[in-house]
């Protein structure tokens, strides 16, 4: 719901062309996934949140956005990897578990703070993109860039109907509370709650055809349609140019060291 308020501010990322952007944080996000060294990566999340702060967010809501699910998720799924059962090498920490001895090994130990830090450099860039870029103006670079047409159309739908979903799970809420209220019991309580999911299937499934039907008859083709056309300046250009030359710089001295 704030990503439009982000994207209409003032910012350095906001008075790009959308194409540029796309491209530059594309950019960033290959050499995120592609570099061998934390400190490397590192240097790219710093220049995300610099990117960040040039644009306006503010940067307590742009961690507390970035860090929560999939980076945390992504932590979890690396603690396996920590222990010389699946990672043997250099003993780090040891400690007992239930009468059986587990060791931290160092090998472990930075292959999953590189794989965090991947992924949280990788999802800091792309929402930073989110938050900067509006969403008509983004499906139209995606075409642009050659992604098919019916993952443009279907990201599309899914966008809208997030929040005509929320919308209508909040008025039956309150429907719920205002005849019912929040106390019943646990069997009456299933009830309502499977009557309300079948009913609210059955209005989504009607919506959908309705709304599909409506945009047929308005000759809607699945190409988003803008009337701002995007406009490439001179600083663009920089931009895009600064980005392929830090990159490179990047690669270059990680191969060296």
């Amino acid at each position: 719901m704030l990503c439009e308020e982000y994207a209409l501010r003032k910012g350095f990322l906001q008075s790009l062309d959308s194409r540029i952007k796309t491209i530059t944080i594309l950019l960033f996000v290959l050499t995120a996934v592609s570099l061998q060294r934390t400190s490397s990566i590192g240097f790219l999340y710093l220049l995300c949140l610099i990117l960040a702060v040039s644009s306006k967010v503010p940067i307590v809501f742009f961690l507390i956005r970035t860090w929560v699910f999939i980076p945390l998720f992504s932590l979890c799924i690396t603690i396996p990897a920590l222990f010389s059962i699946v990672t043997p090498g250099e003993p780090v920490s040891s400690f007992f578990i239930l009468g059986a001895k587990v060791i931290i090994t160092r090998q472990g130990l930075d292959g999953a703070i590189l794989f965090v830090t991947r992924i949280t450099t990788s999802v800091s860039f792309v929402i930073l993109l989110s938050l900067t870029t509006r969403h008509t103006e983004l499906l139209k670079v995606l075409r642009g860039l050659g992604i098919p047409k019916i993952f443009v159309l279907t990201v599309s739908m899914c966008y809208r109907y997030l929040y005509l979903f929320a919308e209508m799970v909040e008025n039956i809420f309150m429907a719920i509370k205002s005849r019912i209220g929040l106390v019943v019991q646990y069997k009456r309580g299933q009830q309502i709650v499977a009557w309300n999911i079948v009913n609210m299937w059955n209005r989504a499934y009607q919506l959908n055809n309705d709304v599909y039907n409506a945009m047929l008859s308005r000759g809607y083709t699945g190409e988003p349609r803008l009337l701002s056309k995007f406009q490439t300046g001179f600083l663009d250009w920089v931009c895009l140019l600064a980005s392929v030359i830090l990159c490179t710089t990047i690669f270059y001295i990680e191969n060296k060291l």
